[in-house]
């Protein structure tokens, strides 16, 4: 009979203690629930995505509209959901400023880099689009949902996607970087500008003035001739320079107007090497030209093309030191000719070959010689290739030679409106030597110098 009190008492005591934690847990799941409300309220106020995280960033709450922000139900962010789609390099300052807003009572601010739902296709495989997002944490007090143990302070942070900022951002950074640039080489463009025509300028003041002056011009009849073909060639020089800065001009300011005619390919090359062969003869660099038995007559502006192969092949000879030796070579491909001008010169360093095609750029190993040229010729060459619609490939590798690849349309009628930017310059630090021995064993080789 004792025990009946006891059993009674101990189970008004159990009823006792479950209706307490009954309330207890409605009171907590109440309190949980007004804090949901009052988190995605806050959330659709700001338009950002809310996260409660503890101090070892683990996501404790996340606001409803979750799904409508980035495609995925809130439960994929919870525990460790969101910490694995931060980018990993940004894990680190997204842990930092949960701690910092933990520890404050001020917001704590950061950027980083978030894996979103969707994929991007890259050929035959798919990469995860990376979203930026906008961090701002602060003290949350003490919450957890009530089936999560011991309550801590956790810190409350609002996201907001700012990708597209960030894309503004670095295209005005990019423009800021390009007018930078340009204002640069337009500097850069002036001074050797300036430079390459003082030099032949003084020289015909200078001669001049002692052929014009009876107390300084030699008495010799010979050496009188030889102030005068100073003053020539120096006019020569001079007049090469502004035609070629003048062609600069009109290529970059688009008024260099394409004029379309049919014309035969081997003829216009013979006429080239022509133009050239004194220039190799006098440098002692034999000039070779190897061409199938027939090409095809091609469709493009025949003052261009010719412009180009005087260009390349004034180069190759000028950087090309004696008993050397200059070839070039062409073939038809499907829609395009290719032509290949190959030089055994000084080669070009692979540090640069980024910078060819930049006006008055040379390469730093050039041979000791007077005339070192403008640094205009492959600059040009890159500009009318471009009003052709052609490209250029450029390998090089130093003491060994040059090997460029200038590929044209074969019918020119073809060209879209957007045909007249300079050609990119491809380019390799090493020569086919295996590949041009094939295609010049395939075809006739010509001694022209």
């Amino acid at each position: 009979m004792a025990l009946l009190p006891n059993l009674i008492a101990a189970m008004i005591f159990a009823i006792t203690v479950g209706a307490g934690t009954i309330r207890l847990w409605r009171s907590h799941r109440a309190a949980w629930q007004a804090r949901m409300r009052h988190y995605d309220n806050f959330a659709e106020t700001v338009g950002g995505l809310v996260l409660c995280c503890d101090g070892s960033g683990r996501v404790t709450l996340v606001s409803a509209n979750c799904e409508a922000l980035f495609g995925l139900p809130p439960n994929e962010l919870m525990g460790r959901g969101f910490f694995e789609r931060v980018q990993v390099a940004d894990r680190p300052a997204f842990l930092k400023t949960i701690s910092d807003a933990r520890a404050r009572s001020a917001p704590v601010h950061a950027t980083l880099r978030w894996r979103s739902s969707e994929w991007r296709r890259r050929g035959d495989y798919a990469e995860p689009v990376f979203l930026w997002l906008e961090m701002r944490a602060r003290h949350g007090g003490d919450f957890r949902a009530p089936d999560e143990g011991t309550m801590s302070p956790d810190a409350v942070a609002v996201f907001r996607d700012v990708t597209e900022a960030k894309r503004r951002e670095a295209e005005i950074e990019d423009a800021r970087a390009a007018a930078v640039e340009a204002n640069l080489g337009k500097d850069y463009f002036l001074a050797h500008a300036g430079h390459e025509l003082r030099t032949p300028l003084n020289t015909i003041i200078g001669f001049s003035e002692l052929l014009g002056d009876p107390r300084l011009a030699p008495p010799d009849f010979a050496k009188q001739r030889e102030y005068a073909k100073v003053i020539h060639q120096s006019g020569l020089h001079l007049l090469s320079v502004v035609n070629s800065i003048l062609n600069m001009s009109k290529i970059q300011s688009g008024s260099l107007a394409i004029e379309l005619e049919a014309f035969a390919v081997a003829p216009l090359i013979d006429l080239c090497c022509d133009m050239v062969k004194l220039q190799a003869k006098n440098s002692r660099v034999e000039l070779l030209r190897a061409c199938p038995e027939t090409l095809d007559e091609m469709t493009g502006d025949k003052r261009v093309c010719t412009q180009i192969l005087i260009n390349l092949l004034s180069n190759a000879i000028k950087f090309t030191p004696p008993n050397g030796s200059v070839t070039i070579s062409a073939r038809q491909e499907p829609h395009f000719l290719l032509i290949r001008v190959t030089d055994t010169g000084i080669g070009i360093a692979e540090r640069d070959l980024p910078h060819l095609g930049n006006p008055f750029f040379q390469a730093k190993a050039l041979p000791d010689r007077q005339d070192r040229g403008t640094g205009l010729g492959l600059s040009i060459v890159r500009g009318l290739v471009g009003l052709q619609g052609g490209s250029i490939v450029v390998a090089s590798e130093p003491d060994k030679g040059t090997c460029v690849h200038v590929r044209l349309p074969l019918d020119g009628r073809g060209l879209t409106a957007t045909v007249g930017a300079p050609a990119k310059i491809e380019t390799i630090a090493r020569l086919p030597v295996q590949e041009q021995r094939d295609l010049t064993q395939s075809m006739t080789v010509q001694k022209i110098a």
